[in-house]
Protein backbone atom coordinates (compact mmCIF):
# COMPACT_ATOMS: atom_id res chain seq x y z
CA UNK A 1 0.00 0.00 0.00
CA UNK A 2 1.38 3.10 -1.10
CA UNK A 3 2.09 6.28 1.77
CA UNK A 4 -0.59 8.17 -0.40
CA UNK A 5 -3.47 5.69 1.28
CA UNK A 6 -1.82 5.05 3.83
CA UNK A 7 -2.43 8.39 5.19
CA UNK A 8 -6.16 7.34 4.94
CA UNK A 9 -6.27 5.06 7.32
CA UNK A 10 -8.05 6.55 10.52
CA UNK A 11 -5.48 6.42 13.36
CA UNK A 12 -6.32 6.31 16.93
CA UNK A 13 -4.81 9.43 19.33
CA UNK A 14 -1.07 9.04 19.53
CA UNK A 15 -0.95 9.28 23.30
CA UNK A 16 -3.78 8.65 26.05
CA UNK A 17 -6.00 11.42 27.45
CA UNK A 18 -3.61 13.21 30.10
CA UNK A 19 -4.91 15.02 32.92
CA UNK A 20 -3.05 16.21 35.88
CA UNK A 21 -2.81 18.91 38.04
CA UNK A 22 -2.08 22.64 37.15
CA UNK A 23 1.42 22.50 38.97
CA UNK A 24 2.56 18.99 37.30
CA UNK A 25 6.06 18.08 37.29
CA UNK A 26 9.05 16.43 35.39
CA UNK A 27 10.92 13.67 36.93
CA UNK A 28 14.45 13.73 35.72
CA UNK A 29 14.13 10.12 35.12
CA UNK A 30 11.58 11.09 32.73
CA UNK A 31 13.97 14.53 31.26
CA UNK A 32 16.22 12.04 29.92
CA UNK A 33 13.94 11.38 26.84
CA UNK A 34 14.78 14.57 25.75
CA UNK A 35 17.49 14.26 22.90
CA UNK A 36 16.98 10.49 23.05
CA UNK A 37 13.41 9.26 22.14
CA UNK A 38 12.39 12.94 22.25
CA UNK A 39 13.72 15.90 20.45
CA UNK A 40 15.26 18.43 22.86
CA UNK A 41 12.25 20.14 22.55
CA UNK A 42 9.81 17.33 23.43
CA UNK A 43 8.32 15.76 20.26
CA UNK A 44 8.44 12.42 19.05
CA UNK A 45 12.01 12.32 17.70
CA UNK A 46 10.78 9.12 15.22
CA UNK A 47 8.10 8.78 12.28
CA UNK A 48 5.27 7.09 12.49
CA UNK A 49 4.43 3.88 11.60
CA UNK A 50 2.92 4.32 7.84
CA UNK A 51 6.06 6.54 7.30
CA UNK A 52 3.93 9.12 6.41
CA UNK A 53 5.85 11.19 9.02
CA UNK A 54 9.25 11.08 8.55
CA UNK A 55 11.98 11.26 11.74
CA UNK A 56 13.23 14.83 13.32
CA UNK A 57 16.58 15.16 11.75
CA UNK A 58 17.11 18.89 12.66
CA UNK A 59 15.20 20.72 10.68
CA UNK A 60 16.14 23.15 8.07
CA UNK A 61 19.28 25.35 8.91
CA UNK A 62 20.80 26.11 5.51
CA UNK A 63 19.56 29.17 3.71
CA UNK A 64 18.70 27.82 -0.08
CA UNK A 65 19.68 29.73 -3.12
CA UNK A 66 18.28 33.23 -3.65
CA UNK A 67 18.37 33.54 0.24
CA UNK A 68 19.80 37.67 0.55
CA UNK A 69 21.01 37.74 4.21
CA UNK A 70 19.17 40.69 6.30
CA UNK A 71 15.92 40.31 4.01
CA UNK A 72 13.32 39.01 6.24
CA UNK A 73 12.23 37.53 2.70
CA UNK A 74 12.98 33.57 2.39
CA UNK A 75 12.51 31.50 -0.65
CA UNK A 76 11.05 28.41 -0.43
CA UNK A 77 13.54 25.01 0.38
CA UNK A 78 10.64 23.03 -1.27
CA UNK A 79 9.98 24.36 -4.64
CA UNK A 80 10.76 20.96 -6.14
CA UNK A 81 8.06 19.29 -3.70
CA UNK A 82 4.97 17.85 -5.66
CA UNK A 83 1.54 17.44 -3.90
CA UNK A 84 0.91 13.36 -3.07
CA UNK A 85 -2.84 14.24 -3.43
CA UNK A 86 -5.60 16.17 -3.37
CA UNK A 87 -8.81 16.55 -1.01
CA UNK A 88 -11.66 18.01 -2.48
CA UNK A 89 -15.19 18.04 -1.85
CA UNK A 90 -16.02 14.89 -3.39
CA UNK A 91 -13.20 12.91 -1.35
CA UNK A 92 -13.05 14.66 1.83
CA UNK A 93 -15.31 12.03 4.24
CA UNK A 94 -11.74 9.68 3.23
CA UNK A 95 -9.43 12.52 4.97
CA UNK A 96 -11.82 13.79 7.97
CA UNK A 97 -10.40 12.17 10.77
CA UNK A 98 -7.05 14.21 9.92
CA UNK A 99 -8.77 17.41 9.29
CA UNK A 100 -10.15 20.13 11.66
CA UNK A 101 -14.30 20.63 12.06
CA UNK A 102 -13.66 24.14 10.29
CA UNK A 103 -11.31 22.40 7.54
CA UNK A 104 -14.62 19.71 6.90
CA UNK A 105 -17.12 22.72 7.09
CA UNK A 106 -14.95 24.56 4.34
CA UNK A 107 -15.20 21.57 2.08
CA UNK A 108 -18.81 21.39 2.95
CA UNK A 109 -20.12 25.29 2.14
CA UNK A 110 -17.75 25.62 -1.07
CA UNK A 111 -17.74 22.49 -3.53
CA UNK A 112 -14.79 24.12 -5.15
CA UNK A 113 -12.75 24.49 -2.14
CA UNK A 114 -9.28 21.79 -2.60
CA UNK A 115 -6.13 21.31 -0.35
CA UNK A 116 -3.31 20.05 -1.97
CA UNK A 117 -1.05 17.52 -0.01
CA UNK A 118 2.52 17.67 0.29
CA UNK A 119 5.34 15.14 1.78
CA UNK A 120 5.92 16.30 5.48
CA UNK A 121 8.55 18.67 6.19
CA UNK A 122 10.17 18.89 9.72
CA UNK A 123 11.78 21.73 8.87
CA UNK A 124 11.28 23.42 12.27
CA UNK A 125 15.11 24.28 14.19
CA UNK A 126 16.24 25.88 16.66
CA UNK A 127 19.30 27.60 18.33
CA UNK A 128 21.14 25.76 20.63
CA UNK A 129 21.39 27.76 23.59
CA UNK A 130 16.73 27.73 23.36
CA UNK A 131 17.66 23.74 22.70
CA UNK A 132 19.79 23.68 25.99
CA UNK A 133 17.18 26.01 27.98
CA UNK A 134 14.45 24.01 27.26
CA UNK A 135 16.63 20.91 28.59
CA UNK A 136 16.58 22.49 31.58
CA UNK A 137 13.18 24.05 31.17
CA UNK A 138 11.76 20.44 32.12
CA UNK A 139 12.42 20.12 35.48
CA UNK A 140 12.25 23.52 36.54
CA UNK A 141 9.09 25.05 35.09
CA UNK A 142 5.96 25.02 36.98
CA UNK A 143 3.01 26.73 36.51
CA UNK A 144 1.61 28.45 39.68
CA UNK A 145 -2.14 30.51 40.54
CA UNK A 146 -3.90 27.02 38.78
CA UNK A 147 -1.99 27.17 35.42
CA UNK A 148 -2.24 30.78 35.02
CA UNK A 149 1.25 31.86 35.40
CA UNK A 150 4.37 30.51 35.15
CA UNK A 151 7.33 30.42 38.23
CA UNK A 152 10.08 32.92 37.00
CA UNK A 153 12.81 29.89 36.81
CA UNK A 154 11.00 29.12 33.05
CA UNK A 155 13.77 31.30 30.79
CA UNK A 156 14.82 30.89 27.33
CA UNK A 157 13.85 27.95 26.04
CA UNK A 158 9.98 26.06 25.70
CA UNK A 159 8.70 25.61 29.29
CA UNK A 160 7.35 22.52 29.14
CA UNK A 161 8.76 20.24 26.91
CA UNK A 162 7.23 17.62 28.27
CA UNK A 163 3.31 18.69 29.06
CA UNK A 164 1.45 16.95 31.34
CA UNK A 165 -1.67 19.13 30.91
CA UNK A 166 -3.34 21.97 28.77
CA UNK A 167 -2.33 24.81 30.71
CA UNK A 168 1.54 23.86 30.12
CA UNK A 169 0.54 23.19 26.61
CA UNK A 170 -0.93 26.36 26.07
CA UNK A 171 1.92 27.81 27.73
CA UNK A 172 4.16 26.08 25.76
CA UNK A 173 2.39 27.84 23.01
CA UNK A 174 2.90 31.37 24.38
CA UNK A 175 6.32 31.15 25.29
CA UNK A 176 7.69 29.31 21.90
CA UNK A 177 10.84 30.59 20.30
CA UNK A 178 10.00 32.85 16.76
CA UNK A 179 13.74 34.56 17.00
CA UNK A 180 14.88 37.40 19.24
CA UNK A 181 12.50 40.14 17.86
CA UNK A 182 11.51 41.66 14.26
CA UNK A 183 10.72 44.72 13.03
CA UNK A 184 8.56 44.48 9.57
CA UNK A 185 5.86 46.58 7.67
CA UNK A 186 2.66 44.47 6.86
CA UNK A 187 -0.97 44.88 5.50
CA UNK A 188 -4.13 43.20 6.49
CA UNK A 189 -7.03 42.13 4.05
CA UNK A 190 -10.71 41.14 4.15
CA UNK A 191 -12.61 39.29 1.69
CA UNK A 192 -16.52 39.90 2.39
CA UNK A 193 -18.99 37.60 1.34
CA UNK A 194 -19.44 39.10 -2.60
CA UNK A 195 -15.66 38.43 -2.61
CA UNK A 196 -14.62 41.64 -2.74
CA UNK A 197 -10.89 42.30 -1.36
CA UNK A 198 -10.43 45.33 1.06
CA UNK A 199 -6.57 46.13 2.94
CA UNK A 200 -8.01 47.02 6.15
CA UNK A 201 -4.71 47.77 8.07
CA UNK A 202 -1.18 48.60 7.34
CA UNK A 203 1.55 48.97 9.92
CA UNK A 204 4.85 48.51 11.47
CA UNK A 205 5.56 46.79 14.25
CA UNK A 206 7.97 45.84 16.48
CA UNK A 207 7.80 42.66 18.63
CA UNK A 208 10.15 41.62 20.92
CA UNK A 209 10.66 38.43 23.44
CA UNK A 210 12.46 39.31 26.45
CA UNK A 211 11.64 35.77 27.91
CA UNK A 212 15.03 35.02 25.64
CA UNK A 213 16.97 37.83 26.09
CA UNK A 214 19.70 37.73 28.72
CA UNK A 215 19.71 41.67 28.95
CA UNK A 216 15.78 42.09 29.15
CA UNK A 217 14.95 44.94 31.35
CA UNK A 218 12.48 43.15 32.99
CA UNK A 219 12.48 39.75 33.18
CA UNK A 220 8.90 39.40 34.04
CA UNK A 221 8.07 40.30 30.47
CA UNK A 222 7.59 37.50 28.10
CA UNK A 223 6.25 39.27 24.97
CA UNK A 224 5.99 43.00 24.05
CA UNK A 225 4.44 44.88 20.68
CA UNK A 226 3.97 48.33 19.37
CA UNK A 227 2.50 49.20 16.22
CA UNK A 228 2.28 52.17 14.09
CA UNK A 229 -1.06 52.35 11.75
CA UNK A 230 -0.25 53.84 7.93
CA UNK A 231 -3.47 53.33 6.82
CA UNK A 232 -5.18 57.18 6.16
CA UNK A 233 -8.25 56.90 8.77
CA UNK A 234 -5.94 55.74 11.27
CA UNK A 235 -2.62 57.00 10.48
CA UNK A 236 -0.39 58.32 13.73
CA UNK A 237 -2.56 56.08 16.08
CA UNK A 238 0.15 53.77 18.53
CA UNK A 239 -0.59 50.94 19.97
CA UNK A 240 1.35 48.74 22.21
CA UNK A 241 1.11 45.96 25.06
CA UNK A 242 3.29 43.83 27.22
CA UNK A 243 2.07 39.86 29.01
CA UNK A 244 3.85 38.73 31.91
CA UNK A 245 4.86 35.73 32.99
CA UNK A 246 2.06 36.20 35.89
CA UNK A 247 -0.47 37.69 34.62
CA UNK A 248 -2.44 36.94 37.95
CA UNK A 249 0.10 39.74 39.52
CA UNK A 250 0.26 41.87 36.70
CA UNK A 251 -1.73 41.92 33.60
CA UNK A 252 -1.55 42.85 30.54
CA UNK A 253 -0.74 46.46 29.89
CA UNK A 254 -1.77 48.10 27.09
CA UNK A 255 -1.82 51.81 25.27
CA UNK A 256 -3.15 53.46 22.45
CA UNK A 257 -1.60 57.09 21.37
CA UNK A 258 -4.72 58.85 19.11
CA UNK A 259 -3.06 61.66 17.44
CA UNK A 260 -6.36 63.67 17.19
CA UNK A 261 -5.84 64.11 20.76
CA UNK A 262 -2.41 64.06 21.17
CA UNK A 263 -3.10 61.57 24.56
CA UNK A 264 -1.99 58.13 25.46
CA UNK A 265 -4.51 56.11 26.90
CA UNK A 266 -4.89 53.47 28.71
CA UNK A 267 -6.55 50.43 26.65
CA UNK A 268 -7.92 47.61 29.25
CA UNK A 269 -9.93 46.50 26.34
CA UNK A 270 -6.84 45.29 24.41
CA UNK A 271 -7.50 41.15 25.11
CA UNK A 272 -10.21 39.06 25.08
CA UNK A 273 -13.35 39.08 22.81
CA UNK A 274 -13.14 42.40 22.29
CA UNK A 275 -12.98 42.21 18.31
CA UNK A 276 -9.76 43.79 16.48
CA UNK A 277 -10.75 46.73 14.05
CA UNK A 278 -8.22 45.79 11.41
CA UNK A 279 -9.53 42.33 10.80
CA UNK A 280 -13.28 43.31 10.23
CA UNK A 281 -14.36 42.06 13.68
CA UNK A 282 -13.67 38.65 12.44
CA UNK A 283 -11.03 38.43 14.77
CA UNK A 284 -10.49 38.73 18.95
CA UNK A 285 -7.66 40.22 20.25
CA UNK A 286 -7.22 36.42 22.37
CA UNK A 287 -7.34 35.58 18.90
CA UNK A 288 -3.82 36.83 17.75
CA UNK A 289 -1.25 34.78 17.00
CA UNK A 290 -3.95 31.76 17.47
CA UNK A 291 -4.03 32.73 21.29
CA UNK A 292 -2.57 35.21 22.90
CA UNK A 293 -3.52 36.79 26.85
CA UNK A 294 -4.27 35.35 29.55
CA UNK A 295 -5.99 31.58 30.40
CA UNK A 296 -8.49 32.75 33.04
CA UNK A 297 -11.50 32.30 31.26
CA UNK A 298 -11.50 28.98 29.84
CA UNK A 299 -10.86 25.32 30.89
CA UNK A 300 -7.27 23.67 28.80
CA UNK A 301 -7.62 19.88 28.39
CA UNK A 302 -5.32 18.07 27.11
CA UNK A 303 -6.84 15.42 24.40
CA UNK A 304 -3.51 14.09 23.70
CA UNK A 305 -1.42 13.73 20.48
CA UNK A 306 -3.17 13.30 16.92
CA UNK A 307 -2.02 13.11 13.29
CA UNK A 308 -3.21 15.93 11.83
CA UNK A 309 -3.22 17.90 8.22
CA UNK A 310 -2.37 21.67 8.71
CA UNK A 311 -0.75 24.41 6.64
CA UNK A 312 3.02 24.12 6.47
CA UNK A 313 5.78 25.38 5.09
CA UNK A 314 4.24 27.34 2.91
CA UNK A 315 6.76 29.51 1.90
CA UNK A 316 4.57 30.47 -1.56
CA UNK A 317 2.05 31.74 0.17
CA UNK A 318 4.19 34.53 1.55
CA UNK A 319 6.21 35.30 -1.93
CA UNK A 320 2.86 35.87 -3.69
CA UNK A 321 1.29 39.41 -3.89
CA UNK A 322 -2.59 39.68 -2.26
CA UNK A 323 -4.38 40.12 -5.75
CA UNK A 324 -3.05 36.49 -6.75
CA UNK A 325 -3.61 35.16 -3.36
CA UNK A 326 -6.63 36.11 -1.86
CA UNK A 327 -9.45 34.58 -3.83
CA UNK A 328 -13.59 35.11 -3.24
CA UNK A 329 -14.13 32.66 -0.27
CA UNK A 330 -11.14 31.30 0.71
CA UNK A 331 -6.37 31.66 -0.09
CA UNK A 332 -5.93 30.21 -3.37
CA UNK A 333 -5.18 26.61 -3.62
CA UNK A 334 -2.44 26.83 -5.63
CA UNK A 335 -0.43 29.02 -3.04
CA UNK A 336 -1.43 26.83 -0.12
CA UNK A 337 0.70 23.82 1.43
CA UNK A 338 -1.06 21.17 3.71
CA UNK A 339 1.41 18.64 5.37
CA UNK A 340 0.37 15.86 7.85
CA UNK A 341 1.84 16.47 11.48
CA UNK A 342 1.58 15.32 14.62
CA UNK A 343 -0.12 17.36 16.58
CA UNK A 344 -1.02 18.22 20.71
CA UNK A 345 -4.78 18.78 20.82
CA UNK A 346 -5.92 21.03 23.65
CA UNK A 347 -9.55 21.34 23.87
CA UNK A 348 -10.56 24.72 25.70
CA UNK A 349 -13.93 25.18 27.20
CA UNK A 350 -15.26 28.51 28.34
CA UNK A 351 -15.63 28.16 31.52
CA UNK A 352 -18.86 28.92 33.69
CA UNK A 353 -20.01 32.27 35.17
CA UNK A 354 -17.24 33.32 32.48
CA UNK A 355 -18.22 35.61 29.18
CA UNK A 356 -16.46 35.01 25.78
CA UNK A 357 -18.04 35.26 22.01
CA UNK A 358 -16.71 31.59 21.91
CA UNK A 359 -18.29 28.65 24.21
CA UNK A 360 -15.26 26.44 22.70
CA UNK A 361 -11.94 26.52 20.94
CA UNK A 362 -9.99 23.28 19.59
CA UNK A 363 -6.17 23.80 18.98
CA UNK A 364 -4.13 21.52 17.36
CA UNK A 365 -0.53 23.02 18.04
CA UNK A 366 2.27 21.17 15.98
CA UNK A 367 4.61 18.95 17.83
CA UNK A 368 7.64 20.41 16.55
CA UNK A 369 6.45 24.16 17.02
CA UNK A 370 6.04 24.94 13.63
CA UNK A 371 2.58 25.37 12.67
CA UNK A 372 -0.93 25.39 14.06
CA UNK A 373 -4.34 25.87 13.32
CA UNK A 374 -7.54 26.24 15.97
CA UNK A 375 -11.66 25.68 15.26
CA UNK A 376 -13.68 28.42 17.12
CA UNK A 377 -17.30 27.24 18.05
CA UNK A 378 -20.05 30.18 18.59
CA UNK A 379 -22.91 30.36 21.60
CA UNK A 380 -24.70 27.61 20.24
CA UNK A 381 -21.64 24.82 19.72
CA UNK A 382 -21.65 25.13 16.21
CA UNK A 383 -18.29 25.66 14.23
CA UNK A 384 -18.49 29.21 13.92
CA UNK A 385 -14.56 30.16 12.80
CA UNK A 386 -11.45 28.20 11.73
CA UNK A 387 -7.98 29.97 12.21
CA UNK A 388 -4.59 28.70 10.28
CA UNK A 389 -1.04 29.84 11.12
CA UNK A 390 1.29 30.46 7.73
CA UNK A 391 4.24 28.06 9.31
CA UNK A 392 6.90 29.39 7.20
CA UNK A 393 10.18 28.19 9.90
CA UNK A 394 13.14 30.72 9.35
CA UNK A 395 16.30 28.89 8.69
CA UNK A 396 18.31 32.07 8.67
CA UNK A 397 17.28 32.27 12.56
CA UNK A 398 16.87 29.38 13.13
CA UNK A 399 13.25 29.50 14.19
CA UNK A 400 9.82 27.57 13.65
CA UNK A 401 8.29 31.08 12.59
CA UNK A 402 4.18 31.10 12.32
CA UNK A 403 4.04 34.32 11.17
CA UNK A 404 1.02 35.35 9.03
CA UNK A 405 -2.51 33.74 9.57
CA UNK A 406 -6.10 33.84 8.30
CA UNK A 407 -9.30 33.15 9.73
CA UNK A 408 -12.37 32.04 7.82
CA UNK A 409 -15.99 32.95 8.76
CA UNK A 410 -17.96 30.46 8.07
CA UNK A 411 -21.06 31.80 9.31
CA UNK A 412 -20.70 34.96 7.33
CA UNK A 413 -19.10 33.39 4.22
CA UNK A 414 -15.81 36.22 4.16
CA UNK A 415 -12.32 35.84 5.81
CA UNK A 416 -9.58 38.26 7.12
CA UNK A 417 -5.87 37.55 6.06
CA UNK A 418 -3.52 39.29 8.54
CA UNK A 419 0.08 40.36 8.20
CA UNK A 420 1.17 39.91 4.44
CA UNK A 421 4.32 41.14 3.69
CA UNK A 422 5.25 40.06 0.38
CA UNK A 423 4.85 44.05 -0.57
CA UNK A 424 6.48 45.66 2.65
CA UNK A 425 10.13 43.62 2.40
CA UNK A 426 9.36 40.39 4.33
CA UNK A 427 9.65 40.01 8.06
CA UNK A 428 13.28 41.11 8.73
CA UNK A 429 14.76 40.44 12.50
CA UNK A 430 15.84 44.08 12.50
CA UNK A 431 17.44 45.59 15.87
CA UNK A 432 16.83 45.22 19.64
CA UNK A 433 14.89 48.27 20.70
CA UNK A 434 16.08 50.02 23.92
CA UNK A 435 12.81 49.28 26.66
CA UNK A 436 11.81 52.69 26.36
CA UNK A 437 10.74 52.45 22.82
CA UNK A 438 7.89 50.73 23.86
CA UNK A 439 6.54 53.07 26.66
CA UNK A 440 3.84 55.48 26.89
CA UNK A 441 6.27 58.12 26.55
CA UNK A 442 7.97 57.13 23.66
CA UNK A 443 4.38 56.08 21.84
CA UNK A 444 3.27 60.15 22.73
CA UNK A 445 6.81 61.46 21.48
CA UNK A 446 6.51 59.55 18.33
CA UNK A 447 2.97 61.06 17.52
CA UNK A 448 3.90 64.75 18.12
CA UNK A 449 4.51 66.09 14.79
Amino acid sequence: MSNMHKIAIPVAMLAATLAGPAAATVSDEEAKQLGTTLTPFGAEKAGNKDGTIPPYAGGVTTPPAGYVNGSGVLPDPFVADKPLFTITAKNVDQYADKLSAASVALFKKYPDYRMDVYPTRRSAAFPKTVLDNTVKNATRCKTIENGLAVVPECRGGIPFPIPKNGDEVMWDHLLRYQGPHFDFRAKTYLIDSAGRMTMTDEFTAQQEWPYYMENASNPDIYYRVRSDKLMTRSVGVINTYYDYLNPVATSRRAWSYSPGQRRVRVSPDFAYDTPTDSSGGVETFDDATMFSGKLDRFDFKLVGKKEMIMPYNVYQLQLTKADELLKPNFVNPDKMRWELHRSWVVEATLKPGKRHIYSKRVFYWDEDWGGGMVDLYDGSGKIWRGKYAISTPAYNIPAPVMGSSFTYDLANGLYVFLTHTVDTGGRPVGAQRPSSYFTPDAMAGAGIR
